[in-house]
């Protein structure tokens, strides 16, 4: 299990690995409140348009290893969809956030998972989200219908709110723990087939196999 592992980080702690998130959905579904709840455990009534591309980092630890997270914030307009292939490069876990209460948003998330896709590894570990569950007397997408879409396109599902912080450690928890999985098996192969094999210290860019698939995890499917 992921950890904060002394708060938010200890700014001279040894890293082992690297992970970078990307943070991916329609403008407005609270991509960057969800940023700053896990980061900062923040959240702003005035939360402005992101312009191009943020990012923000936190330390945890997973398994007695510290484990920094690159979240990857990017603006859902059309007009800023040039910033695609840098963007989705070396990320290990991506984070498809849709609104609840906006059908749109949802519709859309076919498109936003297709272009991931095209430009990321095939095998990164994907989370879908239904944020703002705080509204649940305005929702427009019953959870059974985004549990039904994770389950068949093999993705993990979570519903958050970041505005009172529901589900958020726990979505971020999951997409971490499963990379932190991944790369430890690739790590123990290395390890067992070049006694040098060492990869602490070093961004890691290591996701599945061809052959190995990321189960549909139907105990994470989550509404509140």
């Amino acid at each position: 299990m992921a950890s904060g592992g002394g708060g938010y980080g200890d700014p001279s702690q040894k890293i082992d690995y690297v992970f970078k998130v990307v943070l991916i959905g329609d403008s407005a579904v609270g991509k960057s409140q969800i940023l700053a709840r896990y980061a900062r455990d923040e959240f702003s009534l005035d939360s402005k348009a992101t312009i191009g591309v943020e990012f923000q980092t936190r330390t945890l630890v997973i398994d007695h290893k510290s484990v920094k997270a690159q979240i990857w914030d990017t603006a859902g307009q059309e007009r800023y969809r040039a910033v695609t292939s840098a963007y989705y490069r070396g990320a290990v876990g991506a984070m498809l956030v849709y609104d609840i209460t906006r059908r749109q948003t949802f519709d859309h998330i076919p498109r936003w998972l297709e272009e991931l896709r095209a430009h990321a590894d095939k095998n990164i570990v994907i989370i879908l989200i239904g944020n703002k569950s705080d509204l649940e007397d305005q929702r427009a997408i019953p959870t059974e219908d985004a549990k039904e879409f994770a389950e068949k396109e093999g993705l993990f599902f979570l519903e958050t709110s970041a505005f009172n912080a529901t589900n958020v450690e726990s979505a971020f928890s999951t997409v971490l723990n499963e990379i932190f999985n991944i790369v430890n098996k690739k790590s123990l192969a290395v390890s067992e087939e070049e006694q040098h094999g060492s990869l602490a210290g070093k961004k890691i860019d290591i996701v599945p196999g061809p052959g190995q698939v990321i189960p549909a995890k139907s105990n994470m499917c989550c509404s509140s």
